[in-house]
């Protein structure tokens, strides 16, 4: 059995050693992003979330250690993000997020999930993309976003993962049948302290 003060050394040497790895894999010397090393310490977060910690050096540690994380993940998805974007049009438009431009028209709404997501956190995670057919893992690496941030509160997801497989079933169609293409892209996203699920179309080559 592990000790609590081991439990929050192992996180901590945890998130150390995704952090290389996410090192590696945006310095070219990983083909892919850790994403199961991902899984596992925010699964090991969310065990150590729903216990009580009645001791005030024990809580405070474990607050840091997760604002440590938080703050990796946002520069993990913001990464990610300039990756899928183009390092060109990222910069394009982080500079546009900085200069006073005159207000320009709203785009079109994207369908949003029920406000049952009333959470908060820091950043958003990366895009995942839904296609056609089985999505399967796709599905479950949203619920496990969801639910991390719903640890994070304190809390428990509002839905299972087989509604929220249905729930994004219905919006991909929607989105696929408006703009004809194959695959949905959807990432979480908190917005004024709710967490929301965003939508994107992505044109298939």
């Amino acid at each position: 059995m592990i000790k609590q003060d081991d439990e929050l050394d192992k996180l901590e040497e945890d998130i150390r050693i995704l952090k290389n790895r996410y090192d590696q894999f945006f310095g070219g010397r990983s083909k892919l992003p850790p994403m199961q090393e991902r899984r596992n310490v925010e699964a090991f977060i969310f065990e150590l979330g729903k216990k009580k910690m009645r001791e005030n050096a024990r809580r405070f540690r474990y607050n840091q250690l997760l604002t440590r994380y938080n703050q990796f993940r946002e520069m993990w998805s913001r990464k990610m993000r300039e990756r899928e974007e183009g390092p060109i049009d990222f910069r394009r438009r982080a500079a546009a997020m900085n200069e006073p431009l005159a207000p320009a028209p709203r785009p079109a709404p994207v369908p949003e999930p029920p406000e049952a997501y009333a959470v908060t956190s820091q950043g958003a995670e990366p895009y995942v993309r839904v296609a056609r057919g089985s999505n399967g893992d796709a599905i479950r690496e949203i619920y496990e976003q969801v639910t991390v941030e719903h640890s994070r509160m304190g809390k428990v997801p509002p839905m299972t993962v087989e509604q929220l497989g249905e729930m994004i079933a219905r919006q991909s169609e929607s989105l696929r049948s408006k703009y004809r293409v194959d695959t949905i892209a959807f990432r979480v996203e908190t917005v004024d302290g709710k967490v929301k699920l965003k939508a994107r179309p992505v044109q298939d080559e």
